[in-house]
């Protein structure tokens, strides 16, 4: 490995030198080019509304055995189709194809999917402008539409 400069005119190579290394560095690198917000669906929002398309069942990861219940979401603000987590026993059946949901970050480390739901990013927190924990614990009934 090169040995860094020193002496009296360094400051500007070490500068550089600083500048290319911090490049190589994983997180800085996205925090710079920008490439969280760019691949985010929710484009840098906390939270989106979206249509759910289909309710779908993912198998957890080792060494759990469980189908979890999720719904495939089509944003209303781009277009783009995601998964979301349903939490809570019984989120299923408050949740029909065509309803308008609010979904958020399930906050991961690393901005990665919780637990052991694989490539699972987001969960649903309103159903119809209702919150599914309220309709789960019984305090609303679901509103017709």
């Amino acid at each position: 490995m090169a040995k860094k400069s020193s002496g009296i005119n360094a400051a500007t190579k070490l500068q550089n030198r600083r500048a290319t290394s911090r490049k190589l560095y994983k997180w800085y690198a996205k925090k710079v080019l920008g490439l969280k917000v760019k691949s985010d669906p929710l484009e840098g929002s906390s939270q989106a509304k979206g249509i759910v398309l289909e309710k779908v069942q993912r198998e957890a990861k080792q060494p759990n055995s469980a189908m979890r219940k999720c719904a495939r979401v089509q944003l209303v603000k781009n277009g783009k189709q995601v998964t979301a987590f349903l939490p809570g026993d019984g989120a299923t059946k408050l949740i029909d194809e065509h309803d308008e949901v609010v979904i958020e970050c399930i906050g991961g480390k690393m901005g990665r999917s919780k637990g052991d739901i694989p490539g699972v990013r987001w969960q649903v927190i309103k159903v119809n402008d209702q919150s599914l924990h309220a309709l789960l614990k019984g305090k609303i009934e679901k509103a017709r539409k």
